[in-house]
């Protein structure tokens, strides 16, 4: 099996760098390319791309800016291996990461994977944070895709694999941004392929991040979630509506508290205490801990409420996801 990586990138030849540093040091022995693709870039990376080159099989392409699902696209049709190994320029990949996907692929083929992600030492105190709310099962890191036990697996365009046949039938991620990965991922299931989790397949995903910007993408995905509820109605779950659920209850806590009844905001902070111990104890800091409770309730409040004026918009009023929310959606 001949893997191609397809690594969309858009101003981070740093990011690039780091990544295709974590690639040299591989310990897989056989053949596989990179394909780069810098999605109407200002700042550059091919200098980093020729870098690499005597150590790595690497193509680089150059292509206007039409996000990151259409560039993964590009790069999968100009690839030349039968598996399709997706990457965000963000991410470090361990060592061991290919050599953990072909045994995986050698004892049970499936035409689409996902990976978890992790922490990597050098992730400052929010990345950490960061991370923790994106992939505990004390957050919706348990319901978006971190549990099998939850929902079929939905692999995430930052660690994922698909092979050339589940490519050809289904041409790849569509022009919603974010969401591209779950609608890629129930159009497969509609044309009868599978999708699995390889749990020892992690990468480090060292998202580039602040409050303000981590509010903004948990936002989006809030929004994502009832558009792709509509195209895809058999695969909704009542689990996408818990963290609007969880801001609606936290509304009614605070005034059931300024009437006098305290038994409900008591159960919110004791939930969030026991993110702090959680989170401290895994990372041994108390810095940490502490930002991931202020991680975690962005990630409710901004998912939440964008969860709900999507679901009003699409669901209850029935306007055109593309009209209402163009941000959503590149023009390819």
């Amino acid at each position: 099996m001949y893997f191609s990586i397809v690594i969309p990138v858009f101003n981070r030849p740093d990011e690039v760098d780091e990544l295709l540093r974590s690639l040299v040091d591989s310990e897989f022995r056989e053949p596989f390319e990179i394909v780069l693709v810098e999605d109407g870039s200002t700042i550059l990376c091919k200098d980093v791309a020729a870098k690499y080159s005597p150590e790595l099989t690497i193509s680089y392409y150059f292509k206007n800016n039409s996000g990151p699902g259409d560039s993964r696209n590009f790069g999968m049709k100009k690839a030349k291996g039968d598996y399709f190994i997706i990457f965000d320029s963000d991410c470090i990949i361990p060592k061991q990461y290919l050599s953990v996907v072909a045994e995986a692929l050698d004892k049970n083929y499936v035409d689409c994977f996902g990976g978890p992600d992790q922490s990597h030492e050098s992730f400052t105190q929010i990345q950490k944070a960061v991370d923790f709310a994106m992939t505990s099962f004390l957050t919706t890191g348990g319901i978006r895709g971190g549990s099998e036990n939850l929902a079929k697996f939905q692999p995430r365009s930052f660690n994922m694999g698909i092979s050339r046949k589940a490519f050809n039938a289904t041409q790849g991620f569509g022009n919603i941004h974010p969401g591209e990965d779950p609608d890629l991922s129930m159009r497969l299931w509609k044309m009868g392929f599978d999708t699995i989790l390889i749990p020892q397949a992690y990468v480090y995903h060292k998202r580039r991040i602040s409050w303000q910007k981590f509010f903004q993408q948990v936002n989006k995905f809030g929004k994502a979630r009832p558009i792709l509820n509509s195209w895809h109605p058999e695969y909704k779950k009542l689990t996408f509506f818990l963290p609007t659920l969880f801001i609606l209850g936290f509304c009614v806590a605070i005034l059931l508290m300024l009437l006098g009844q305290f038994l409900p905001i008591a159960v919110y902070l004791l939930y969030f205490l026991i993110i702090l111990i959680v989170a401290t104890l895994k990372y041994r800091n108390i810095f940490i801990g502490v930002n991931s409770v202020i991680a975690a309730a962005i990630q409710f409040y901004g998912y939440g409420i964008g969860f709900l004026k999507a679901f009003f918009q699409v669901e209850i009023l029935k306007r055109d996801p593309r009209e209402v929310f163009p941000e959503l959606f590149f023009k390819v």
